[in-house]
């Protein structure tokens, strides 16, 4: 018996590392290929910092990568202040006129395919703007796009934290005299802060990866950063490709560093607090 258990440890941790490598062996030796002399992506020539000299001087990846993280920034921001929305409409009213068709509507865009989704935009924006003037295609055109599937994925993470919340603390709110938008802001926004801080990381992923919706709704002087990852390479990627990538995985990685030190912080102090309270007086 224990021989079998020290093998199903062993197994599994064998099997834990295969997962990881292949996961996260293509990252490491993206950032190892953006030190290359070389100028083959994946050839190595010797340690230089040859490529992000090149990415300093390489305007069209330093502007769209500067309206990616914008874009995806803004999404974020906006998905997780329409989600938090949605979503408490969703939990806090189990029966209004038109639920169903709302709900539908917000989960929509997490099981259409993408190509559907930014052809439909498509044909509505150039309509508007056959009608209207506006709006010109562009940032703000693929912030709309992002943020309608972004939207969908917010409310998904937020409606679930909601679920859990203790009604009797919202209660106990009200009944000491609190108003409901106090009630939202002071008690429900606290209690979900983990979940609105993972809806914006997980929204800006998304925005800041996309790229069959930019390809839909961008225009000229207005590619985002996998767009021109994407059209490189149909001509011959350049290790300056790996250089960008390695400044975007150190951006994440910084966030979600931090990111986790506060939902780890956040977490300890909500045990501490749990504790003390359960603790005689």
């Amino acid at each position: 018996m224990m021989r079998s258990d020290k093998k199903s440890r062993l197994f599994s941790r064998l099997w834990m590392f295969v997962v990881f490598g292949f996961l996260y062996l293509p990252i490491v030796s993206l950032i190892v290929y953006s030190f290359t002399e070389s100028s083959v992506p994946n050839v190595w020539g010797g340690f230089s910092l040859r490529w992000y000299r090149a990415l300093l001087v390489d305007s069209d990846l330093k502007e769209s990568l500067w309206l990616s993280l914008k874009i995806a920034t803004s999404t974020a921001t906006a998905a997780v202040i329409l989600g938090s929305l949605a979503a408490a409409s969703l939990h806090r009213y189990p029966r209004f006129f038109g639920r169903t068709f709302f709900s539908g509507m917000v989960s929509a865009p997490l099981v259409m395919p993408e190509v559907i989704v930014g052809l439909s935009l498509l044909l509505m924006l150039v309509s508007l703007q056959r009608l209207l003037g506006v709006p010109d295609r562009g940032m703000v055109t693929i912030w709309l796009g992002h943020l309608l599937v972004g939207m969908a994925y917010a409310t998904v993470v937020i409606q679930a934290r909601l679920r859990d919340l203790n009604p009797q603390l919202e209660e106990a709110a009200q009944d000491l005299g609190a108003k409901p938008w106090q009630v939202f802001f002071l008690v429900t926004i606290p209690m979900i802060a983990q979940a609105l801080l993972s809806a914006w990381l997980l929204t800006f992923t998304l925005s800041l990866d996309d790229v069959v919706l930019s390809a839909f709704l961008s225009g000229p002087g207005s590619t985002t950063m996998p767009l021109v990852i994407f059209s490189r390479a149909r001509l011959g990627l350049n290790p300056s490709v790996n250089a960008i990538a390695t400044v975007v995985v150190v951006i994440v990685a910084i966030g979600v560093t931090i990111a986790s030190y506060v939902l780890a912080q956040q977490e300890r102090r909500r045990s501490l607090e749990a504790a003390a309270a359960q603790r005689p007086g």
